[in-house]
């Protein structure tokens, strides 16, 4: 049985080919896709205040002291596209200037307005006279215990850059938030001393005071935040 199946097998792959039945050749899949950049006229040409990337992942090194490795940040980056006629930018362009700048460059106001003047640069074929950058990422510093000696620990603060590039002058704006929250014994003490100043500075030269005027007081000044050191 297996000699006679053998022997079909061979037979079956030597048989020339049937007549009238040609391969398929599929010319349409190696015919040239047309580039619509390039082809097509919007009917509403206008020029646009910022074309360009957002959420662009890159670490960034800082001149911070006790900051020994690069943070991780998000970029967003534009430039303005001002001739209606042009179609658009070259995302490419900004993306290498951004990564060469993350391999080689510290953060700082010199190395940040160079790197927007090389964006704008580098679409001057587009005609593109200003640069944006927003870039934003979590400073995370180390911070000694109030009371125990020698114990510290990790906190994060959130960091925003917004920069633009214009004539040949930058504009940065920077901010950080600093988050505090204190429920400690000293801090709810602090707390009441207080609430008992403003309570006396308010009501302390009245020899009568009226419960409901009283009542009105607190519950808008019954709280008072006091961080505590």
């Amino acid at each position: 049985m297996t000699a006679r199946c053998a022997a079909v097998n061979r037979q079956h792959q030597a048989s020339p080919p049937r007549r009238g039945s040609p391969k398929r050749r599929l010319t349409h899949m190696n015919n040239p896709l047309p580039d619509v950049a390039l082809t097509e006229v919007s009917s509403a040409l206008v020029s646009l205040d910022w074309v360009g990337m957002q959420g662009v992942e890159v670490p960034v090194r800082l001149a911070e002291a006790g900051v020994r490795y690069p943070v991780h940040a998000h970029v967003d980056l534009q430039v303005d596209l001002a001739d209606p006629s042009v179609k658009g930018i070259h995302m490419s362009r900004l993306y290498r200037l951004l990564d060469r700048y993350a391999e080689h460059q510290i953060l700082s106001p010199d190395t940040l307005g160079a790197l927007m003047e090389a964006m704008v640069e580098s679409h001057l074929d587009c005609h593109s006279s200003r640069a944006r950058l927003t870039l934003s990422f979590n400073l995370l510093c180390r911070r000694p215990a109030l009371i125990t000696e020698g114990l510290s620990g990790w906190k994060s603060y959130p960091v925003k850059l917004d920069a633009t590039w214009h004539a040949g002058r930058l504009c940065l704006d920077v901010s950080a938030d600093i988050i505090y929250s204190s429920t400690c014994p000293c801090s709810a003490a602090l707390s009441r001393q207080l609430l008992e100043g403003a309570f006396t500075a308010r009501f302390g030269r009245q020899s009568f005071v009226d419960p409901m005027l009283v009542a009105t007081w607190l519950r808008e000044n019954a709280s008072f935040a006091t961080p505590h050191s």
